[in-house]
């Protein structure tokens, strides 16, 4: 049978220019079973997005089962995994965060009383640095979803907004991020802000809210785009069967409840609350059971909806929370520092019922994490990891490892709190923080940036400025809307809005916003930055700083003692030595690690141990190696070996010097072994340096400097040499030719 070319009869391709740059939109071509796809160029940026859905809505579940991810592909860089298998494993902590910021604009859009099991996959294939592989893969979901059969009140846009010299640049390049002051994350309906995430050198409140307004605008362009090609190949959206409860069920459970419910969260102890809800839905299940049998389910739904109507009634008509606060007061706060003996600092932040203790951990700069990704970033030295046990929310279950949430709130806390590291030259440690969530009542990752604040600062590590993290959250209902400051558990489930700001008290440092609505108002986004801003000095002067006021003088005796110093590149191979023999002999000798990294024309040298004579013993080795010695320099050394006319002393790894035996010692001398002994440490002085790199050294003139010895004669070098030396110069001459 000939061989049939196959056909595209349904390829279309869709062009526009996005920031200056050509995208491409392909569709009908590959990925052609999935409910909705399309292979979208940016540049030499590709990312292919598929989106599928069940028929039919799974069983047993109250929540829309979406899933997303964005994969990774390491040949869209040209690499080959650096595993043991030698193929694409577990997604990279990147990817797991990207997959977060794509999920979190398009789940709001969705029916909420749809159970059909979605899934949405963006597969990075092709990757050009100047074209953020994610911003094409949130295009390229927006697009997949909005020309498939699956229900969605979308399109939205993504765009990537930074701030380089005074102007704010849409979708910026390589070298544009390197200096830009913010990175801003902003995806968009065509009517409203539906997320945000930045990351920011402390930046004023107005140029980080600018620069979400300048990337809305330029949304806009986008959606109008997306919006022509669902319409000219879109395909109509399928029924399903709505799996919201019956609205005279949720009625009659509501008239039933709703005062016993009232009673019931007034409270601001969630252990009360919890408590006082129990025999509540044991008297709804108990009556309606029979009523509406097999419907279990759909029962607890109307309880928790009804929760959520006398919340929202609550807020929105009597301005008043379940725990007494006014709209814009804080929970309790408290801060201790110094809670463990051993480590090397560490922080307990509490507001309300939410407790973290941050520890910090202080590392040579070779323990920084090496990264295996798509992206240029291939190591870093500052890490934070949250970790959210289930004990801290009253539950009973296992650990399994920290799961995209936890991932995703410790690189929001590391965000935050990454304008203010020192850099490697000011303090040559790596930094590891572990936020442990031992209370949860909402908002644990900003209580993680507090906590992680305290504990630098405990540890000694001369943090640029304190940062403090709080959320805002909101109540909408039609055109009518309200915020309030530092939302608990309810607020944050019941409510619109979490919208999470942390920063020094000059600036915004990191922001992530999770909306359960479509989208924000410019107003909106305004009253929330002002709000976060006014409470996060709050907690800065009435909590933080009264804890701990500044950064310690000194580490913790338990963390190491690291000393670094720069060297020229070319020296890094005799520093090194034959096989790693010299640097091996200085970590052995002085109990060191000596870490080396080359950087252009210079190679930058990080020595850490527990003892700082020895940190500084084995810098000074490594300089001496690096740089050579100088006349009138005094050092340690190990005799090497014994000779009739003096000792040669080693005093530096693969450097040895001569000193000779009129020189050993500020009284005469006739012997060398009256003095000293092979595999002596003496101190010793740098006499000459002879134009063949030959060393003389003095351990009489060391002695008279630096311990204040009197010679017993005057006498001159001539006289101080023995007889047999006198009479055997050519010998001692002869033997130091043939041996340097």
């Amino acid at each position: 049978m000939a061989n049939k070319a196959m056909t595209f009869d349904k390829y279309r391709v869709f062009e526009t220019e996005f920031a200056g740059r050509k995208l491409v939109v392909e569709t009908g071509k590959m990925a052609q079973l999935a409910n909705g796809s399309c292979l979208v160029r940016y540049g030499d940026t590709v990312v292919q997005a598929a989106v599928t859905a069940t028929a039919k809505p799974r069983e047993g579940v109250d929540f829309f089962p979406l899933s997303v991810d964005y994969e990774e592909k390491m040949y869209a860089v040209g690499k080959i995994p650096g595993s043991y298998l030698k193929r694409e494993g577990r997604p990279s902590e990147k990817a797991i965060l990207t997959s977060r910021v794509i999920d979190r604009p398009i789940r709001p859009l969705f029916p909420k009383d749809m159970r059909n099991d979605c899934s949405v996959v963006a597969t990075v294939m092709s990757v050009d640095p100047d074209c953020s592989p994610e911003i094409t893969a949130m295009v390229a979901t927006s697009i997949a979803i909005s020309i498939s059969d699956v229900p969605w009140n979308g399109p939205v846009s993504s765009v990537s907004v930074g701030y380089v010299d005074g102007e704010y640049v849409i979708n910026p390049g390589k070298e544009q991020r390197k200096v830009s002051r913010m990175s801003v994350t902003v995806a968009s309906t065509d009517s409203r802000i539906a997320m945000i995430e930045a990351g920011a050198d402390c930046v004023p409140d107005d140029v980080m809210y600018n620069g979400i307004m300048a990337g809305h605008e330029a949304n806009q362009k986008i959606i109008e785009f997306i919006k022509g090609i669902r319409e000219e190949i879109g395909k109509p959206k399928f029924e399903y069967p709505s799996n919201e409860p019956d609205h005279e069920m949720f009625e009659a459970i509501k008239s039933f409840c709703e005062e016993d419910v009232k009673v019931a969260l007034d409270t601001d102890d969630k252990t009360v609350r919890d408590e006082r809800l129990k025999p509540i839905y044991d008297a709804v299940h108990e009556k309606f059971d029979e009523i509406y049998p097999d419907m279990e389910m759909k029962i607890d739904e109307c309880l928790y909806k009804t929760q959520k109507f006398i919340v929202r009634r609550w807020l929105l008509d009597e301005q008043k929370r379940v725990d007494g606060r006014g709209m814009d007061d804080i929970r309790p706060l408290a801060s201790e520092v110094g809670i463990l003996p051993r480590v090397h600092g560490s922080g307990l932040f509490t507001r309300g019922q939410t407790q973290v203790l941050t520890v910090t951990t202080l590392g040579p700069v070779s323990d920084k994490q090496i990264l295996d990704g798509i992206d240029d970033e291939e190591e870093k030295r500052y890490i934070h990891h949250y970790n959210f046990p289930s004990y801290s929310v009253g539950e009973t279950k296992p650990s399994r490892g920290p799961g995209r949430r936890e991932i995703g709130h410790g690189a929001l806390a590391e965000r935050a709190l990454a304008p203010v590291i020192p850099s490697v030259e000011e303090f040559p440690y790596a930094i590891r923080l572990v936020s442990e969530v031992v209370s949860s009542n909402g908002s644990t990752s900003q209580g993680s940036v507090c906590g992680s604040t305290l504990s630098l600062m405990d540890a000694g590590v001369p943090i640029k400025a304190p940062v403090a993290g709080i959320s805002c959250g909101l109540i909408t209902e039609g055109e009518r809307w309200m915020t309030m400051v530092d939302i608990q558990g309810l607020e944050d489930f019941f409510g619109d809005m979490d919208f999470k700001v942390a920063g020094t008290k000059d600036g915004i440092t990191a922001i992530q916003m999770d909306l359960k609505i479509s989208g924000l108002t410019p107003d909106m986004v305004k009253e929330a930055l002002y709000k976060t801003h006014v409470a996060r000095n709050y907690i800065l002067d009435e909590v933080i700083l009264k804890a701990i006021p500044e950064p310690r003088k000194e580490l913790s005796p338990y963390a190491p003692k690291m000393f670094n110093t720069v060297i020229p590149a070319d020296k890094i191979s005799e520093v090194i030595g034959k096989g790693g023999k010299v640097i091996k002999e200085i970590q052995t000798q002085f109990e060191v690690k000596v870490d080396i990294e080359e950087n252009g024309d210079i190679g930058n040298v990080f020595v850490s141990g527990m003892d700082t004579s020895k940190c500084k013993g084995a810098l000074s080795a490594l300089e001496l190696i690096a740089k050579g010695p100088e006349v009138g320099a005094v050092f340690y050394g190990k005799v090497t070996r014994i000779m009739e006319f003096g000792a040669f002393v080693e005093i530096a790894p693969g450097m040895e010097g001569l000193c000779h035996v009129s020189r050993l010692d500020v009284k005469r001398t006739e012997r060398v072994t009256d003095v000293v002994s092979e595999g002596d440490t003496i101190i010793v002085k740098v006499l000459e340096i002879d134009d063949k790199g030959r060393i003389n050294l003095s351990r009489r003139d060391a002695l008279i400097e630096v311990e204040g010895l009197t010679p017993e004669n005057d006498i001159s070098d001539q006289q101080r040499r023995p007889r047999s030396d006198r009479r055997n110069g050519d010998r001692r001459n002869n033997f130091r030719k043939n041996n340097n």
